[in-house]
């Protein structure tokens, strides 16, 4: 018979893991300086000093971060700053308890920042001194866990001695840190300049903490470097505001440069309304009270880079340019103190730039934007920092909150692009958004000023003819492709439920109903796409038609849809290209059910009719009860427009050619330019012919 021997080991650490940590936990040494000022903080100092002496220079080069806070004794030393991994700092956070000076929450809650050390040199002297005590003194020297086996095998010498350093009744923390592992640059000062000055948030830093970054003997690498409030000045547009539960409000401004006055006036405006989140093609509400994140206050500056308007904003424009590629993005503040590294070069974690490169005109990218979010860190401890030190873990109150904050932005965005082309107007070299149709105008009035009209005029004439037919064969193809996008993902959600019906346990009637309801969906396909010209078509097929499109729609959101034809609105006859119409109805439709469902509301509701009360002209009619619009009818119309974080902007505008194709126009009426069911309180939308056939 074999006997068992069982036995409990425990993990034995080397050495050398402490040299992994450092190595690996702290991506630069910019990163490593930035933790160090952020133990000041949680050291409750008033200020903290960073020299960074002969730092080109591996054998002499030093660098010293001192700050006045409370020090360290030995005991602390021993039990805290040698423990790797403590809980000291995430225990004081999680009870509540702030510092006894300032009323600080710490930052810190790894227990493995001041590994921060090790990447920056392989010796370190530490001296320390609580109010009233003895100083402390600590030398590491990393080379000796490199040679050494087991952890514990690695003393360091702490003694205590009368105040050499912190005399009298100063107190404080002072870190030497010398054999450099690597030579600076003046492009790495500059950059760790950057990095340590963004500590404290530039629109709501604490008062009782500074940063003062000194190199010596090199004075010269920092001057000329641009400061960030400063910079905001030459922003153009301009957004203050919060977010909290499923409520967002801010303050928009655009504020025109003095040389832009006499052309274009400032601009304010207050906005509230309800969060909302993009999943697929469908919204849900976003209340950030689901998770412990409490208010968010946000600051956006938003720059016009067209080089004409900077030329109007500051002497200094590659400075300007320079500093946003190196400095713009979101930045995150918990108590005015930074959270690294959002805003960070080459972190977009708001797919800015992605979001541009889609829609350039609609959207802005990083270097377009200095933004802050700001948190109070007793309210957000569901925002947990990563180990690394860079950035939060990405959970589903990161999700959440991000979702949010792309959703404010857009509506910042909106606010902004309506300002903009009002710049653009009068200042781009690129002049209004009418490609071609403009600049045809002006050559056909240049060449009659030159007596040259005779002779090209007919060429011209003709250029403007093709130019017009390749529009509108864009345009026949741009309606029907936008509900498309619609159709196909309703196609999809019918194609999964019928495998899932199939696999799981077949039933002939229900698949019968689903296949049917495929059919069907192609069907109003296949009419979306088939050739057609003019025809003489009634309103009720029209109509009847777009809504046949959205009949799982309307199902499947809840929509109580409400038929004005059979209420007793009028039918009518009009020349139309049907598919053109048709297209233009179901996308309207479409962003009915979007906005009714970034409400949250319950009642949901869309009424597709027809009226003769505008202008007693016939006008096919689309209606809701969501938020309505915010916007002017001029606003709405145009190209890339958009208050959806997801949004081309090209529907209202594509639904506004379509009714100049037939000679008519979209209109937004008010409730008490037409009759209607007083439920719908929401968006209204007019497609306006010029008479009925």
């Amino acid at each position: 018979m074999v006997k068992s021997n069982t036995e409990r080991s425990p993990f034995r650490p080397q050495a050398r893991l402490m040299l992994l940590l450092g190595e690996q936990l702290i991506r630069d040494s910019g990163l490593a300086v930035f933790e160090l000022v952020k133990n000041a903080y949680d050291a409750d100092s008033s200020q903290c000093k960073v020299l960074l002496q002969n730092v080109d220079d591996l054998r002499t080069g030093k660098i010293v971060v001192t700050d006045n806070g409370s020090g360290m004794t030995a005991e602390t030393l021993r039990q805290v700053w040698l423990t790797i991994g403590t809980d000291f700092r995430a225990a004081q956070r999680a009870a509540g308890k702030k510092s006894s000076r300032f009323h600080r929450l710490p930052l810190g809650e790894k227990g493995v920042g001041r590994l921060a050390v090790h990447k920056l040199g392989r010796k370190i002297t530490l001296i320390t001194r609580v109010s009233g005590k003895d100083e402390t003194v600590m030398r590491v020297n990393w080379d000796r866990f490199e040679a050494a086996g087991d952890l514990s095998e690695v003393k360091v010498i702490i003694r205590t001695r009368e105040p050499k350093i912190f005399i009298g009744k100063r107190h404080g923390t002072c870190i030497e840190i010398s054999r450099l592992r690597e030579p600076w640059s003046k492009a790495k000062v500059r950059a760790l300049h950057r990095s340590v000055t963004s500590l404290r948030s530039p629109f709501n830093a604490p008062s009782d903490f500074e940063v003062l970054l000194s190199v010596d003997p090199q004075s010269d690498w920092l001057e000329g470097l641009l400061n960030v409030k400063d910079v905001v000045k030459d922003a153009l547009y301009h957004a203050v505001g919060w977010m909290e539960g499923s409520q967002f409000h801010f303050q928009y401004q655009f504020r025109p440069y003095a040389g832009m006055r006499h052309l274009l006036k400032s601009r304010t405006i207050m906005v509230a309304d309800t969060l909302a989140r993009k999943a697929e093609r469908e919204m849900e509400p976003i209340n950030l009270d689901i998770f412990k994140i409490g208010r968010v206050h946000f600051e956006f500056h938003i720059f016009d880079l067209e080089p004409s308007v900077v030329d109007l904003a500051t002497s200094d424009k590659s400075g300007l340019r320079s500093y946003l590629k190196g400095n713009g993005g979101v930045r995150i503040y918990r108590d005015g103190i930074r959270v690294f590294d959002f805003g960070e070069p080459g972190n977009d974690w708001l797919n800015l730039d992605v979001r541009r490169v889609n829609r350039p005109v609609l959207r802005v990218s990083n270097n377009q934007l200095i933004g802050a979010l700001m948190f109070d860190a007793g309210d957000s401890v569901d925002l947990k920092e990563k180990t690394n030190r860079e950035g939060f873990i990405e959970n589903d109150a990161f999700e959440l909150l991000r979702d949010a904050v792309i959703w404010t932005l857009t509506q910042v965005e909106a606010e902004r692009q309506k300002d903009q082309r009002k710049v653009r107007i009068h200042y781009s070299r690129q002049g209004p958004q009418k490609p071609v149709v403009d600049e045809i105008e002006e050559l056909r009035e240049a060449l009659e000023r030159k007596g040259l009209l005779k002779d090209f005029g007919q060429h011209i004439d003709r250029i403007e003819r093709q130019f017009n037919e390749v529009q509108s064969i864009l345009l026949t193809a741009a309606a029907p492709g936008l509900t498309f996008a619609v159709v196909i993902h309703q196609a999809e959600k019918v194609l999964k439920e019928l495998v899932h019906a199939v696999d799981l346990r077949p039933d002939p009637n229900r698949i019968r109903l689903l296949v049917k309801q495929l059919s069907r969906m192609m069907d109003g396909i296949t009419f979306l796409i088939r050739k057609s010209g003019f025809s003489k078509e009634k309103a009720s097929t029209l109509v009847q038609q777009a809504v046949f499109n959205n009949e799982l729609r309307f199902r499947a959101h809840h929509i109580q849809y409400t038929d004005g034809l059979k209420m007793g609105d009028p039918d009518f006859s009009i020349q139309c290209v049907r598919r053109l119409v048709v297209a233009t109805i179901v996308n309207l439709i479409d962003n009915s059910i979007y906005w009714i469902e970034s409400t949250g509301q319950k009642e949901r509701r869309i009424y597709v009719g027809t009226t003769f009360e505008l202008d007693d002209k016939p006008s096919l009619l689309v209606a809701d009860n969501g938020p309505g619009f915010r916007d002017d009818p001029d606003s709405l119309v145009q190209p890339f427009f958009s208050r959806r974080p997801d949004g081309m902007g090209l529907g209202l505008y594509t639904a506004n050619e379509v009714a100049k194709q037939h000679e008519g126009r979209l209109l937004f009426p008010q409730r008490g330019d037409i009759t209607l069911p007083r439920e719908f309180t929401g968006a209204i939308v007019a497609l306006q012919f010029m008479q009925a056939k």
